[in-house]
């Protein structure tokens, strides 16, 4: 108990989470008379997991995007395609920083980088100012569903599971949300109309012209999406035909990223990519000590005992989720979690590939929800606005996500139609 409370402490004061991580493992191990090299052993275990390098080369092609125009061209292309509809302005933003995030793994990099574009677009188009700040500090973690989400893929090795299947089955749910978020964008968008008329008119040319701009970076979806479903790459594989893909087309191509810039991109890409495999390497050695403990089996028995209903299971754990996610970075809760309710969901008949759909999209709306959800700090910060305002101008987005989470949750066809 007194070990528990000091490592909570440290945790309050800001030690590294690894090293609380680090710190619980060698304790328990102590304490129980185990032999303490099982945690350097764990961390060590993380090297020959096969699908670790994809973390990576992913990471590296997210940010060489955010460094070159990439963002401007995907802006463009999403503005010629919807910018015409009413509302459509918003229906790019949403998209855009979707398809942004899948790349990135990062909703603050989403705002931070687009949201300079999309913020002052918008406002010149009409749009009331707390619409647009709910939906860009909303949209920002969107793309978490999408493939190639790095989180996507930490879940797929902390838990043990296909991340070829949870690349798929994350498709129809993240579609699911920018489709009722674009509604609900649709509909707000015909006051804009009502007192200005679209920006953007539709053009056939216009449209050419913003594929002919991006033509580069379109087939990257098609590129990791057919290697990984065709079974002709595995992950990992993928993962690096597209970093060697977008270096080309970046630096060579485009010439937006000179070469004396790359090694500071790289370090700043390996730096939060140093960070996961750290927790990752430490939760490993952490989740070693609680399985000898018997803590999953004694958790999963009291659970048992006292939830009956596979129905008031899934209730909980959203709820549950939902505050971890506004209080918690997702890369923290993956591989602090999911080892915990990953036993507990099984025995009630969720299947893993199902339950890692279910904990992204509900860190997801974490993110958003009030009062610490990291992006309303992170948006409050780039627009200058008080916290507060941003926690009034979500919540309408925020409803919509949520039930959009109950629909993914008790409607387990949606994430698991194409995996079967």
């Amino acid at each position: 108990m007194i070990q528990a409370l000091v490592l909570l402490l440290l945790a309050l004061l800001g030690a590294p989470l690894f090293a609380v991580i680090c710190a619980g493992a060698l304790s328990g191990f102590a304490g129980s008379g185990g032999e303490l090299m099982v945690v350097p052993l764990e961390i060590n275990r993380i090297a020959d997991t096969p699908f670790l390098v994809a973390i990576p080369f992913f990471t590296f092609a997210g940010y060489l995007l955010g460094e070159s125009k990439a963002p401007t061209r995907l802006v463009q292309v999403s503005n010629a395609l919807f910018g015409w509809m009413p509302g459509g302005l918003a229906v790019v933003a949403l998209v855009t920083c979707a398809l942004f995030t899948a790349f990135t793994g990062a909703s603050g990099v989403t705002i931070v980088a687009l949201g300079a574009l999309l913020y002052p677009a918008m406002k010149e188009a009409g749009y009331d100012e707390s619409f647009n700040l709910g939906l860009i500090t909303t949209s920002g973690s969107l793309g978490l569903l999408f493939p190639p989400s790095l989180p996507l893929i930490l879940y797929g090795i902390v838990a043990g599971t296909s991340i070829d299947k949870l690349f798929v089955a994350g498709i129809l749910p993240g579609i699911a949300m920018v489709v009722l978020l674009s509604a609900w964008s649709l509909r707000q968008g015909r006051a804009v109309v009502r007192r200005s008329a679209p920006a953007t008119p539709f053009s056939w040319r216009g449209v050419a012209r913003a594929l002919w701009c991006a033509r580069w970076e379109l087939p990257l979806p098609v590129l990791v999406l057919g290697g990984v479903y065709s079974g002709l790459l595995a992950v990992s594989e993928v993962a690096a035909v597209t970093v060697a893909y977008v270096l080309v087309v970046e630096v060579v191509l485009y010439r937006e990223i000179p070469i004396r810039r790359l090694p500071a991109v790289m370090r700043e890409s390996m730096v939060l990519v140093g960070g996961i495999l750290i927790i990752l390497g430490a939760s490993l050695a952490s989740t070693n000590y609680l399985i000898d403990a018997k803590v999953p089996a004694t958790l999963l028995a009291f659970v048992t005992s006292h939830i009956s209903s596979r129905l008031t299971f899934l209730i909980l754990l959203n709820l549950f989720l939902l505050v971890l996610g506004a209080m918690l970075d997702i890369f923290s809760a993956l591989v602090i979690v999911v080892p915990l309710i990953l036993p507990i969901a099984i025995s009630y008949g969720v299947d893993p590939v199902h339950l890692g759909i279910i904990f992204l999209a509900n860190m997801q709306i974490g993110y958003c929800t009030p009062p610490v959800g990291m992006n309303l700090f992170i948006a409050s910060y780039r627009f200058n606005k008080p916290v507060v305002m941003l926690y009034k101008a979500t919540m309408p987005f925020l409803l919509i996500l949520l039930a959009t989470v109950l629909a993914i949750t008790y409607w387990p066809w949606l994430s698991l139609v194409f995996v079967r």
